[in-house]
């Protein structure tokens, strides 16, 4: 059975929560360890929900002392602004969370429009399967659910790329372990994410591992 690498966890500091590194958001992660040396005090951290983007800025907050806007699409754009402006006068590093960059994030005000522009765009990528394979492990070890490897190594090959698809397919699973009251199997699962429509009609039967 082929292994994936498992990914690292990031930041090694006990008073941090823990935030699991791989390809997908390495890069990021690097860059806001080294925010002395943006070009601007702010940066622009996009990534899907559920992908640890909160949690990267939080733990970013604490270790820069910095500020954080979340969910900027839904903040106002003259808050925003003046932040930014605050950010470079006071030389305090600022990280902006939205779920995408402009055009996709619709900013009305020009000089934001401007500002915004001029910001350093970092990214957190779905994930790879290395982090696929930690997330389904640390969020079975963590709600008490005895799945075995050859079912998650079947998980990260069946489940779509994403951080939320992630998410949903654990919570599906947990309640059917937790209505039937014993170990998930291959098929129960199979059964399980079909059901839920978490799972496409050509990925159901793809080399089928047996339990």
């Amino acid at each position: 059975m082929s292994q994936f690498a498992l990914p690292l966890v990031w930041p090694v500091d006990s008073a941090d929560s823990e935030f699991v590194i791989s390809e997908s958001n390495e890069r990021a992660a690097q860059a806001l360890d080294r925010w002395g040396t943006w070009p601007v005090m702010v940066c622009l951290l996009v990534g899907p929900r559920k992908s640890g983007r909160s949690l990267l800025g939080r733990i970013f907050v604490r270790r820069s002392g910095g500020m954080l806007i979340d969910d900027a699409e839904r903040r106002n754009e003259a808050e925003i602004f003046h932040a930014w402006n605050t950010a470079q006068a006071e030389r305090r590093p600022l990280l902006i969370v939205a779920d995408t960059p402009p055009p996709g994030w619709t900013i009305t005000l020009p000089d934001l429009q401007s500002r915004i522009a001029a910001t350093p765009i970092l990214r957190i990528e779905p994930p790879d399967p290395a982090l696929m394979q930690a997330l389904f492990e640390r969020s079975f070890l963590r709600r008490g659910v005895d799945a075995r490897p050859e079912l998650i190594q079947w998980l990260v090959t069946r489940v779509e790329r994403s951080h939320l698809a992630v998410a949903r397919a654990v919570d599906m699973l947990d309640e059917e372990a937790l209505r039937h009251r014993k170990r998930l199997s291959i098929p129960s699962a199979r059964a399980t994410l079909v059901a839920a429509g978490l799972l496409g009609d050509g990925q159901q039967g793809l080399g089928e591992i047996r339990p």
